[in-house]
C-alpha cells in the first residue's frame, strides 16, 4: 500500500487559513478603529459646531441685553424730562393765578384789618391777622364768600388783642382758591 502523507498539506492549509484569519482580523480591527475615529470626528465636529452656535447666541444675547438696558435708561430720562416739562408748564400756567389771588385778597380786605401771616398749601390759604373789631372779620368773610376767586371761608379762631385796642382781635381764617371760569371773569 502506498503511504500518502496528508499532514503537511493540512498543516499548510491551516497556516494559510490562520494567516487569512489574522489578516481579516487585522483588517476588521483597522476598519473598526477607522469607523470609531470617523464617528468620533463627526461627533466632535457636531459638538464644536453647536458650541460655536451657542457662543454666537450668547454674544448676541449680551449685546441685546445692553441695548435693552440703554432703552430703559432712555425711557427713564424721557419720563424725567416729561415730568420736568409738566412742572414747568404748571408753574407757567399758575403764574398769573398767584397775581390774581393776591390782587383779589387786597380787594376783599376791609379797612381796619390786616394780615400777619398768609400760608398757601395747594389750593387752600390759611391767614392770621388782626382786626379793629369783630365786624371787620365778618365783613372779610362776606367779601371772601362773595368773591369769584375764593370759596369756603372758615373762621377757626378769634381772640382778643388788647395791645391793639379795646375791641381789637386776632383771628385765624382759611379759604380755598377757586378760579372762576372765563365767562364768570368777564
Amino acid at each position: 500500500m502506498a503511504n500518502i502523507n496528508l499532514l503537511p498539506w493540512r498543516e499548510e492549509r491551516r497556516q494559510l487559513i490562520k494567516k487569512q484569519f489574522l489578516i481579516i482580523l487585522g483588517a476588521s480591527v483597522a476598519v473598526a478603529a477607522l469607523l470609531i475615529m470617523l464617528t468620533m470626528s463627526i461627533f466632535n465636529s457636531a459638538i464644536s459646531g453647536q458650541e460655536g452656535r451657542n457662543q454666537y447666541l450668547q454674544s448676541h444675547i449680551t449685546r441685546i441685553n445692553k441695548e435693552v438696558a440703554e432703552i430703559r435708561e432712555l425711557e427713564l430720562r424721557r419720563q424725567q424730562l416729561l415730568d420736568r416739562m409738566n412742572i414747568i408748564q404748571n408753574l407757567q400756567g399758575t403764574r398769573p393765578l398767584i397775581v390774581r389771588v393776591f390782587d383779589e385778597m387786597v380787594r376783599t380786605l376791609p379797612d381796619g384789618l390786616f394780615f400777619t401771616s398768609v400760608v398757601r398749601s395747594g389750593s387752600r390759604i390759611d391767614v392770621e391777622g388782626i382786626a379793629e373789631s369783630n365786624n371787620r372779620v365778618s365783613s372779610l368773610m362776606r367779601k371772601l364768600d362773595a368773591s369769584s376767586w375764593f370759596s369756603e371761608p372758615n373762621l377757626t379762631a378769634v381772640k382778643a388783642a388788647e395791645e391793639y385796642g379795646d375791641q381789637a382781635s386776632n383771628f385765624k381764617l382759611s379759604f380755598r382758591i377757586s378760579a372762576p371760569s372765563p365767562e364768570e371773569e368777564k
